[in-house]
Formats: structure tokens, sequence, C-alpha cells
């Protein structure tokens, strides 16, 4: 008896030192644990421990270091199942340091921001909404008393009425269906023959205005003595000026050449053309019988000098809904390399970029005037101190123009749907950047389609002057400057089609000069200008000893 209680009593106590083992484990366990807790809110990570054994444990320890702060330095690297060792929440905390302040990021443009839906320059594009309003109405008013006037056999403004339709109104509406039909010869031979329409553009505009101004002088009437003149100077002006650029045709009509190419792409991209030509043509009709009533109308010279300031207007934010419609699809294929959809981006060009146009068309053509004006006052040499004076104003003013206003942004605006101070300023920070300004700077293309636009007017001076020299002579300066002003417009609406591809060629060329559908066209002739094999002129900037 006395054995068994004793072996009983040995059991007894063997079990008790094994549950009081168990409960100095379960108890270090925990301690482990809470200072493992404490050193994991140290290292910012919370958790909560739920089971107690040691597989659940490890889950917990993969589980919670997967959340960890992007820059904290712990990670966990699951391959397979297999798990990676790890420093410890405390050792890493002891190293880590503390995480960089957050900074915005540089936006930069992707591909969302092509599909930009908000309106750009919006306060221009409800100032021209006013005005178109304002002259349908007026237009509409107008033709009324035009028609009011006809029917009153007592009014005194009648018969003069009644020879303006006869004698008037044909030649204009003649003129404006030549100068559509000449834009298109136009556009269509520059396409296909570049080299060749480079050289004709230019010498064939010099003997067409020449030949209007010798014409309108013929007549030897003071009106059309005057208006002779005019064609006469710019015709001297336009040959000095082809010889002046003889060195740049060959590199003009490579660029053509290379910018024209994604257009056979694309077979409906003259479709915005036709469509703005058409309104053009209707607009104008209406706008004949407007001045037709203006004679019938208070103050006749005012009303109609208000006609002539917004049809400028309306046809200019024509031919930039063009180029707008025409830069997208082009730009949209060298930077992304997409097939666009041309409808698509006329409606584009018709809504939510409307108000670049229509404030592009109040300031880019004053920008080229005052650039024309900038080359000649260069070319000024003496020592006429005034004349110095007057060429660093405008080379000053022409400086921050071309930074806050130009022609460039079109592109820009387009493609990603900026407004139109903020596109040309992109644009040329482009230029800068790739260096390209002397190239840009001297590009042909854009006095190759003004010239254009005055070759047409000078044919349509010459048709109408001819057939109403006929009719009624006393109308032969007035209907000349209509016509020529009607088949100057018509004709720079369609060739906005190839100013918009060479556009496109230089701004995206800018922006991403290894673009594989860019040859080394521009490369080749940057080098040249960098080593002096080739001289450039280009837009004049304000000499040395004015800034010194």
């Amino acid at each position: 008896m006395g054995a068994t209680e004793h072996v009983k009593k040995k059991r007894e106590s063997e079990e008790e030192r094994r549950e009081e083992n168990k409960e100095d484990g379960k108890g270090a366990v925990e301690e482990e644990r809470e200072g493992e807790k404490e050193e994991l809110q140290k290292g910012q990570v919370g958790a909560f421990v739920e089971d107690r054994n040691e597989d659940q444990r490890d889950h917990f320890h993969v589980s919670m270091l997967r959340t960890l702060n992007p820059t904290n330095p712990l990670r966990i690297v699951i391959n397979g199942g297999t798990r990676v060792a790890t420093p410890s929440p405390s050792q890493s905390s002891r190293f880590q340091t503390p995480p960089p302040p957050r900074s915005t990021p540089t936006p930069q443009q992707s591909v969302t921001t092509l599909n930009s839906r908000r309106f750009t320059n919006k306060i221009t594009l409800l100032l021209y909404l006013v005005h178109k309003v304002a002259a349908i109405a007026l237009v509409g008013f107008l033709i009324f008393k035009g028609i009011q006037g006809l029917i009153d056999g007592s009014n005194p403004a009648k018969g003069k009425e009644e020879r303006v339709l006869k004698y008037f109104l044909p030649q204009v509406e003649a003129a404006s269906l030549l100068s559509i039909t000449l834009a298109f010869a136009w556009q269509k031979a520059l396409r296909e023959w570049p080299q060749i329409m480079v050289y004709f553009i230019l010498w064939c505009t010099f003997f067409m205005s020449l030949s209007a101004g010798i014409l309108l002088i013929c007549f030897q009437k003071p009106a059309t003595d005057g208006v002779g003149v005019c064609f006469i100077a710019f015709a001297i002006g336009n040959g000095l000026y082809a010889c002046w650029v003889s060195q740049r045709v060959g590199f003009c009509f490579k660029v053509l050449l290379k910018a024209l190419e994604p257009v056979d792409k694309f077979p409906d991209l003259n479709q915005p053309a036709y469509w703005m030509l058409g309104s053009g043509f209707l607009w104008m009709s209406l706008w004949i019988l407007a001045v037709v009533g203006a004679l019938n109308f208070y103050y006749p010279p005012l009303v109609i000098i208000a006609l002539v300031l917004s049809l400028a207007w309306t046809t200019e934010v024509m031919r930039n809904v063009v180029n707008l419609t025409v830069s997208r699809v082009i730009a949209l294929y060298y930077l992304r390399g997409m097939q666009s959809n041309t409808q698509f981006c006329f409606q584009r060009a018709l809504t939510r970029n409307l108000g670049s146009a229509c404030l592009g068309s109040l300031f880019v053509p004053a920008i080229e005037a005052l650039r024309i004006v900038a080359r000649g006052l260069n070319l000024l040499e003496g020592e006429d101190e005034f004349m110095f004076s007057c060429a660093h104003c405008c080379l000053n003013v022409m400086q921050s123009i071309f930074r806050y206003g130009n022609g460039w942004a079109y592109v820009q605006i387009a493609a990603y749907g900026k407004g139109f101070v903020k596109a040309s300023q992109d644009t040329w920070a482009l230029f800068e950047r790739e260096e390209i300004v002397p190239i840009v700077d001297s590009d042909m293309t854009s006095a190759i389609c003004f010239l254009t636009g005055v070759c047409s007017g000078s044919i349509c001076v010459i048709v109408v002057a001819a057939w109403t020299a006929t009719v009624h002579e006393p109308f032969t300066a007035t209907i000349s400057l209509l016509a020529f002003f009607v088949g100057y417009l018509m004709t720079r609406i369609a060739m906005a089609l190839p100013h918009a591809c060479v556009s496109c060629y230089y701004v995206c060329y800018a922006e991403n000069p290894e673009n594989r559908l860019f040859d080394k066209t521009i490369k080749e002739r940057l080098e040249m200008i960098k080593t002096g094999r080739d001289a450039v002129m280009p837009t004049p900037r304000v000499p040395r000893r004015f800034t010194r």
C-alpha cells in the first residue's frame, strides 16, 4: 500500500508540474505576442491576435505584412506558397528611415487627355455666338428692308437697289463660285506636285496681281486707279519675296511632300472643307442681299463696314474649324497611330474647340500681318534712328505675341483640348526644347497658302472687273475689291488642309522626334543650320545692339 500511494503521489506531482509548464509556456507565448504587438504598433502595423497556435501565428505575420504601408521597407514575398524570410518589425523599425514627403506628380499628357470634354475659351465662344445671332438678325432685317424698298414705288433708293441687284449681285456670285473652283484646284495641285506648285504659286501670284493692277489702271477712273496701284505695289513686294526665299523652296516642298503623305489614308478628310465652303457660299449670298438692303437704311457706309468685318470673322472661323478637324485627325495618327473618324473630329471642332477657333481667328491674322511688317522693317538698313526704334518696338511686340498666340497652337488645341494661349505657349516651348525654332520661324507654308488666296482673288478681280466695265462701269472699283475679298477668303478655307498637315508635322515631331513616321528631313536641316552650311531667314528678332 505504501508503495502504491508513493507512485500515485509521484504521478500527481508530475502532472502538476506539466500543467505549470504549460501555463508558464502559455504565459511566455502571450508575453512574446504582447511584445511583438507593441513592436508592430511602433512600426505602424496594427493587428489583433486571435489564434494561439504556432501555424495561425505565422499566418497572422504573413497577412499583416501584406498590408504594410508602401513606404515601409518591410516586404513579404510569396512564390508558390513559399515564404521568404524578412526582418522582424522591431529590427526594421530600428533602421527604418522616415518616409519622404508626398509631392504632387507633374501632370503629363496621356491617352485620356486626347478626349477632353471641356469647352475651350468659353468667353470668346460666347462672344462669337452673340455676334453671330446679331449678324443673322441684322442680315435678315436688311434683306427685309431691301425687299421693302423694291416694292415701295415712292422710295428714292429703289432705282439704286435695282441697279445693284442687276449689276452687282451676279458678279459677286460668280466670284464666289470661281474662287471655290480655284481653291480646290490649288489644293489638288499642291498635293500632287508640291515641288512645281511652290514655284508656280510664288510667280503666278506676282503676274496675276500685276495684271489685275494694270487692268484697273487702264479704266482711267480715280477709284480704279487707286485700287490698281495697290495691286501693283503688292506685286512688286511679292516678286521681291519670291527672290528672297528662293533658297528655302527646296526644303519647303520636301516638308510638304512628307506632311501630306497621311492624307491618302483618310479619304473623307476634305469633307469639312466642302461643308464650310458650301455654308460660306450660302452665307455670302445672303450677305450680298443684306448689302443691297443697307442702301435703304440709315448710315449705309457704317452698316456695310460692320457687315464686312462680320464676314471676315465668320469665314476665318470656318477656315480654323477645318484646320482643327484636319489637325486632330493627323495629330492622332502621328502621336498614337490612330485612324480617327473625320466626322467625329469635325463635330468636336464645331463644339468643344470652337472657342479657340474664334479666338485664334481674331489674333492670328493680326500676328501674321505684324510678322510681315517686322520682316520689312528689319530689311531697312541705314542710320535712321526713328526707323530702328520702330523696328525695335515691333520686334519686341512680336516676341511676346508669338509666345502667347501663334498659328501652331491649333495642333495642341485639337489633340489635347487646350486653350488657345496655353496651347501657344506649350507649342513654342516644344520648339525651343528641340531647337527647331529657326526652322519653324522660316517656314513658307503659311506664306504659300496666303499667296494662293491672293492669286485667286486677283483672278476674280480680272474676270469681274472686265465684266462690270462692259455692263456698268461705275461699279468696277467696288466690285473689284469685293471680288478680291471673296476670292481670298474662299480659297483660304480650302487651303487649311495642307496648312494643318504641315503644322502637325512640325508640332508632332517636336513632341516625339524619335517617332518612326518621321524621317531625317528636319534633323538634317537643323544640322546644316548649326554647321553654317545653310542660311535661313527667320522672323526678325531684336538686334543685339538694342538688348545691351
